[in-house]
């Protein structure tokens, strides 16, 4: 319920009853939530992606940690995750998201995932 206050002020009944806080462990949640379903999939034997996310005054830094297929599209796939992570956070949450930061830990290739390491001394 919205109210036209006398100096043109207008309240919201919902806001004047409290706040909500969302904690940053399930912002950091639903980023990683937004990671996974902005890759084409998670590799064979990759871990999945993980997020960190620091809150201030309703803007959120937000760290993502993911592997990534090799050969593919690094830079299509991170920007797809920016995009994705940025738009469920801002969505869900309602805080501003003023960066999104990709860190891509590992690239697995399918031509090298079944083989055993050669050359080396026990």
């Amino acid at each position: 319920m919205v109210t036209d206050l006398a100096d043109g002020a207008v309240r919201d009944g919902v806001r004047d009853r409290g706040a909500t806080t969302v904690a940053d462990r399930v912002v950091a949640k639903i980023a990683a939530q937004a990671a996974r379903e902005a890759l084409d999939a998670v590799p064979a034997g990759g871990s999945k992606p993980h997020a960190s996310v620091v809150v201030h005054r309703e803007i959120a830094r937000v760290s993502v940690s993911l592997d990534l297929d090799y050969p593919s599209d690094v830079g299509r796939q991170c920007g797809a995750v920016r995009s994705r992570v940025r738009t469920r956070v801002e969505d869900l949450v309602g805080l501003e998201v003023h960066e999104v930061d990709v860190h891509v830990e590992r690239l697995h290739s399918a031509h090298t995932r079944h083989t055993t390491p050669r050359g080396r001394l026990a």
